[in-house]
């Protein structure tokens, strides 16, 4: 099982690698851009969520890496990956809202440069956040079960 997650460890550090890169070195460029073709109030909004949205999915990163290392040391039936999990489904929903509240301006940003996949764009990342929200509540809820079930087997022995 070490080398599952150890790949999975890794697949989750070179997740943070884009998402870092575009925070440093993409969304400058795309701001400035958009600063010469928009007004503020269309582009800024989108900007500052995506920023904003990169700190509880970083969060959510190093929560199932936890998760990963709690799996690594056999405490996967553990209360602490419960947390972990509860962790994930509130950044997702975190990420998802904050999206869903700028998805009128990526209305606004398609249709003046008549772009509609911007909208898509908006959409998915709108919804693909709420897909791992209610992937992680079911995980999270079939987990508590098992810990219930397993503390209940503990007793009765």
């Amino acid at each position: 099982m070490k080398r599952e997650t150890l790949f999975l460890k890794i697949v989750l550090i070179l997740m943070v690698v884009p998402v870092l890169a575009a925070c440093i070195f993409g969304l400058p460029v795309i701001a400035k851009g958009a600063a010469e073709n928009y007004p503020l109030w269309v582009y800024l909004p989108i900007i500052g969520v995506m920023y904003v949205n990169a700190i509880p999915y970083f969060v959510a990163l190093y929560q199932a890496f936890r998760l990963l290392s709690n799996i690594d040391k056999n405490r996967a039936f553990s209360e602490l990956s419960v947390g972990a999990l509860r962790t994930i489904k509130l950044c997702a929903i975190m990420i998802s809202i904050l999206f869903l509240a700028v998805l009128p301006l990526f209305y606004v940003w398609g249709d003046r440069d008549d772009a509609p996949g911007l909208v898509v764009l908006g959409m998915v990342l709108t919804f693909a956040p709420m897909v791992i929200a209610v992937f992680a509540a079911v995980l999270q809820k079939l987990l508590k079960h098992a810990i219930d079930i397993k503390s209940e087997n503990d007793l009765t022995v």
